[in-house]
């Protein structure tokens, strides 16, 4: 009689290699690229800083701002440009690049007003942080994600945090671009683009920065974001532009967001 405890079971169909042996393999996605105001120019783009504005209240401001020039796009081929206007838009699914034209130094601005899939994340921020793209500083403005947080968040508070990259923690005498800010609390976590940007200055040895805010919408948190750029990024850069709009169409970019009004995160 055979042992049935000790006896190597036969393969089970649900095995993953073989569920798998008639699926085709999924197709490969195109590779993104970037579309540049002048194509014929072979030059290097050195910024002093490249700021990527992820988070809601980043490109409200950045997108009021007057003093900035259109100098190209990233073009992800799996995102449809359907029902975008010609006119900058924050409900356009645009990913653009803007010089400040009034700042002292180049300083470039990455819009970007889509979600990037988590499994194009690195491909995208490779792109963007590239031998084309040579910044000497990036900050990245992104949200909190109250599920990936480790402590609580009230509705009420509005806070930022940030992370850096060893280099511009250590600072080797300059001063870090978030002066006065705590870090983002152990046990947390940051994903996404934002992470992998982060992720790439650390590879390249870039002084990087990634400041996170809470809550994801609301005028309290464009103040802050605003103050922060204001006080410690471009002291003396013009944001007159970008003040707090009651137009119609910046009403629709702070309506309430479903999962603040659960009761789950109060």
């Amino acid at each position: 009689m055979d042992d049935v405890l000790t006896e190597i079971p036969p393969p089970s169909r649900f095995f993953e290699e073989d569920l798998n042996i008639f699926t085709p393999p999924s197709p490969l996605l195109p590779t993104p690229f970037i579309v540049l105001s002048d194509s014929d120019t072979n030059e290097i783009l050195r910024p002093s800083l490249l700021i990527f504005a992820i988070s809601p209240p980043s490109l409200h401001i950045f997108l009021h701002i007057s003093s900035k020039k259109l100098i190209g796009t990233l073009i992800l081929p799996e995102i449809s440009f359907s029902g975008n206007t010609i006119a900058p838009s924050l409900k356009n699914k645009s990913c653009d690049i803007y010089a400040l034209t009034d700042a002292e130094k180049l300083t470039l601005v990455v819009s970007v007003q889509y979600q990037v899939p988590v499994e194009r994340c690195h491909a995208v921020s490779k792109l963007l942080l590239s031998e084309k793209i040579v910044p000497e500083k990036v900050l990245i403005f992104d949200s909190v994600q109250i599920q990936k947080f480790r402590g609580k968040l009230s509705r009420d508070d509005t806070v930022a945090y940030k992370l850096e990259t060893s280099l511009e923690r250590k600072g080797l005498g300059e001063s870090p671009l978030l002066k006065n800010m705590d870090y983002f609390p152990s046990g947390s976590v940051v994903d996404g683009l934002a992470a992998a940007l982060l992720a790439r200055c650390q590879i390249r040895n870039i002084r990087g920065s990634l400041c996170v805010s809470w809550p994801e919408f609301g005028k309290p948190v464009m103040q802050l974001v605003r103050s922060v750029l204001m006080k410690d990024v471009l002291p003396d850069f013009d944001f007159t532009s970008a003040t707090d709009y009651e137009d119609e169409k910046s009403k629709s970019v702070w309506l309430k967001d479903p999962v603040l009004d659960s009761d789950l995160y109060t």
